[in-house]
């Protein structure tokens, strides 16, 4: 063996060894927060740097809400919005990305996502907005991690507790006291469909409150609830 291939083969190695130890350190945070609440996520760190860029003080909006604590309303919302199949399936909905990928191929950009509630914690809590092959392939490792540790309904009260819903505000407890001056126990069907649709674009829809798609996204999701599956 030459020199040249010893040293490509070091390489590797060293490469696998780096990327198997990446994995290791974010299986540890899974452990981890499978029994303590996470205080911080990579998403929140790149919206407080994003802020801070205008405002040095800036602050997120975000108050954690035991599962108990949180309107039943508001988990069927979401579940009806945006993972009907969460408490069934093992972290993907195959025929939801299926779906999704038929629907951005007839419209020739992407317009759904197809993304589990699972998918979307897993990139929430350590990844970045960009949408690259490693991210997703990252986002697939960290969701098969989440399912295989947690509970569903132990995805479902982080997941409502750290995601994105307007400009500085995560989770449901700062989210229902944002938008609707209550706790996230007392939101009404209503707010929670409105909320719930919300989700996808929720620093546009911060800025838009009337906006007429969500209008009729609310009306989808209120129709959708009563059939919605929570853990």
């Amino acid at each position: 063996m030459s020199q040249l291939a010893r040293w490509l083969k070091r390489l590797v190695l060293g490469f696998v060894a780096l990327l198997l130890l990446y994995q290791l350190w974010l299986f540890g945070w899974v452990l981890w927060w499978n029994w303590v609440n996470p205080d911080n996520t990579r998403f929140m760190s790149i919206r407080l740097d994003e802020l801070r860029v205008k405002d040095p003080q800036a602050q997120l909006k975000k108050q954690w809400a035991g599962y108990d604590r949180i309107s039943a309303n508001l988990k069927h919302a979401l579940i009806a919005a945006e993972d009907a199949k969460f408490v069934d399936h093992e972290g993907f909905d195959w025929e939801g990305i299926q779906n999704a990928i038929e629907k951005n191929q007839k419209k020739g950009r992407i317009v759904a996502g197809g993304s589990t509630i699972s998918q979307q914690l897993a990139k929430n809590l350590f990844l970045t907005p960009a949408k690259t092959p490693w991210r997703k392939a990252e986002e697939a490792v960290i969701t098969l991690m989440l399912e295989a540790v947690w509970s569903k309904q132990r995805i479902f009260e982080v997941y409502l507790n750290v995601i994105e819903w307007g400009n500085g505000v995560f989770g449901a407890e700062a989210a229902a006291r944002h938008y609707y001056g209550v706790s996230a126990a007392q939101l009404s069907r209503e707010q929670a469909a409105r909320l719930a649709g919300m989700v996808p674009s929720p620093r546009f829809y911060d800025r838009n409150r009337n906006a007429p798609g969500l209008a009729r996204k609310t009306a989808i999701i209120l129709a959708r609830m009563p059939s919605a599956d929570v853990p």
